[in-house]
């Protein structure tokens, strides 16, 4: 079978269970978020093995953990800073007696992947939960929030994909990925607006038109930067992908960068405008 082939087949088979465990929520979306976010942090470690960095995996992906659990358990709308400054401070002192390689790259990079995926992950767990009534723990409204947003990812992706194969004439960030356009950025760009508008009116009921359209610049922008820097640490690692953990898609961070990057973004924005 071709790459294209197999792509469309892991996608029939993943999309569906995704969004399954994103309308069940509780413990099935927590469960769906700590493994992405757990293994995107691996193949972050494989990624910074290639430039030489041990990254602490134990550590890391037990911080991950801990405050992935703690912010689903807790009400609490922001991270517990206190909980970040002592695992910091735990991590520099396992360094000190660690001796495995560069010390500045081991700690920098573990740092950096606990913080992204904690705090990525957090804020999708929070999205989930944001209409969260007592009457109610599983309101649907904060699933179709988040099934709408991964929709829309998906259809930026595809359509700047496609749209930039058939159009791209001009380069839209060769040092980072050669093959990305402006024309396919503009497309998926359209494309993730006119999705959470058509969302809007089928799914979001409790959201504005102005705030869907919002959402959709959000994930037009953002998610495509969020592509972009992750391409950024793959060509400095020398990789294509992060793994080859998904048939035709590569790994899992390659997958769902962009709901990683712009998650905190379009809880932000949420959190702060009248729905």
């Amino acid at each position: 079978m071709s790459n294209t082939t197999v792509r469309i087949l892991v996608s029939v088979f993943a999309i569906p269970i995704i969004l399954i465990l994103t309308y069940l929520g509780g413990w099935f979306f927590f469960s769906f978020v700590l493994l992405i976010s757990l293994l995107s942090f691996y193949e972050l470690n494989e990624l910074s093995r290639a430039k030489g960095s041990n990254v602490n995996l134990i550590w890391g992906t037990f911080g991950i953990s801990f405050f992935l659990t703690y912010s689903f358990l807790s009400q609490d709308n922001y991270v517990p800073f206190l909980t970040i400054s002592v695992w910091f401070l735990i991590l520099l002192l396992i360094e000190l007696f660690r001796n495995k390689g560069s010390a500045l790259l081991n700690i920098g990079l573990t740092t950096f992947g606990f913080l992204f995926f904690s705090i990525s992950g957090t804020y999708l767990l929070k999205l989930r939960e944001f209409f969260y009534s007592s009457n109610n723990f599983d309101y649907v409204e904060g699933a179709y929030l988040v099934i709408s947003i991964l929709i829309t990812i998906w259809l930026c992706d595809t359509a700047a994909f496609f749209g930039g194969t058939k159009l791209g004439k001009h380069k839209l960030f060769p040092r980072v990925s050669p093959n990305k356009s402006w024309e396919g950025a503009i497309i998926g760009f359209v494309f993730s607006v006119l999705s959470m508008i058509l969302l809007k009116n089928y799914l979001l009921n409790s959201l504005s038109l102005q705030n869907a359209i919002y959402i959709g610049v959000i994930i037009g922008i953002l998610g495509q930067l969020g592509d972009l820097i992750e391409s950024l640490l793959k060509r400095d690692a020398g990789l294509k992908d992060s793994s080859n953990l998904i048939p035709g898609h590569g790994g899992v961070f390659d997958r769902f960068d962009s709901l990683f990057y712009s998650a905190p973004f379009i809880y932000f924005f949420i959190n702060s405008v009248p729905l």
